[in-house]
C-alpha cells in the first residue's frame, strides 16, 4: 500500500483544508408575508413566488 514519503506541513495542509467549509445558506425576505424564505423558491406561507400570484395553496397540498 502506498504511504507518503515526506510529512505533509502545515501550511500545505490548510491550503488543501481552505474549501472544506459549509456556505450559509441564502435567506431572503418574501415580498407579501416578510417571512424568511429560500431564494428562487415559493413561500411555504403565502404561496407567492417574488410579486407573482399565488401558484397554489401551500397548506392545502402539505
Amino acid at each position: 500500500m502506498a504511504t507518503p514519503k515526506k510529512r505533509t506541513s502545515r501550511g500545505r495542509q490548510g491550503r488543501r483544508r481552505a474549501h472544506d467549509f459549509l456556505d450559509a445558506p441564502q435567506v431572503v425576505e418574501c415580498s407579501v408575508s416578510g417571512l424568511p424564505k429560500l431564494p428562487h423558491r415559493i413561500c411555504e406561507e403565502s404561496g407567492y413566488y417574488g410579486k407573482r400570484k399565488k401558484v397554489f395553496d401551500v397548506k392545502e397540498r402539505l
